[in-house]
């Protein structure tokens, strides 16, 4: 799970690598209004340091975030003191309160492993969610637009700190294991280094498509950004 090292650098790293929150976020909210225009209120689940939470308190009345690590919902908390950041798994999380949108950026959905925890999930944001209201899921990798072996890097200055990531991924499975190494230098603590392995799960796109059936949504799967993996939305029934 993504700790405080992490945490620290994890928005300038991925800003580096060219990732613009906020037109993915612009990108989910008009995928919103066209099923729910009056979209008011909204939890991002996963919401990491609040990159795209920041954007999505710019776009609706009232938002809120969710976060298993709790290093990484202090920097969101950091960021966006008004908003509420819940310490929280997505599989058994219980806020008390319903949405119009619930939204689950990035690919953290991949974390989830097996397909019954995918469909757990996904119930558990339609508990969330007002009849009506609308479910925007990222997904990780499908199995065959999953590269096996891809490496991938880059190294970003800001100010007086450099950071280096670099990262090899593999099949294992129906998941992928993802190795990153990260060197973080500075003229003030000098150069240190940190890993961390990622298993994420490579679930198809009938998979799912079947967890939004099973948790009572209808489905769209979009090939649009963010990321280049396309985007789930789901609109929950009335009944």
């Amino acid at each position: 799970m993504y700790g405080a090292e992490l945490a620290e650098i994890y928005e300038l790293i991925h800003r580096g690598r060219g990732k613009d929150y906020l037109q993915e976020a612009a990108e989910v909210e008009r995928q919103v209004r066209q099923r729910r225009p009056e979209a008011a209120t909204l939890l991002d689940v996963a919401c990491g340091t609040g990159a795209h939470l920041r954007c999505f308190d710019e776009l609706f009345d009232e938002v809120a975030g969710l976060e298993l690590s709790e290093p990484m919902a202090r920097f969101a908390q950091a960021a966006l003191p008004h908003v509420p950041v819940h310490v929280g798994d997505m599989r058994d999380f219980e806020l008390g309160r319903t949405y119009d949108v619930i939204t689950c950026m990035f690919g953290s959905i991949g974390y989830l492993l097996d397909e019954s925890a995918l469909v757990g999930a996904v119930r558990r944001f339609a508990r969330h969610l007002r009849p009506g209201g609308v479910l925007a899921v990222d997904p990780w990798w499908f199995p065959e637009t999953y590269r096996h072996g891809h490496v991938a890097g880059g190294t970003v200055t800001v100010g007086e700190r450099t950071v280096s990531r670099v990262s090899h991924s593999v099949r294992e499975g129906a998941a992928s294991r993802m190795q990153v190494h990260y060197l973080v230098a500075d003229g003030a603590s000098g150069v240190r280094h940190f890993h961390e392995t990622h298993l994420i799960g490579l679930f198809s796109r009938e998979q799912y498509e079947a967890a939004f059936t099973a948790a009572g949504f209808g489905v769209d799967y979009l090939p649009v950004e963010p990321a280049g993996r396309g985007l789930f939305v789901g609109v929950r029934s009335a009944g």
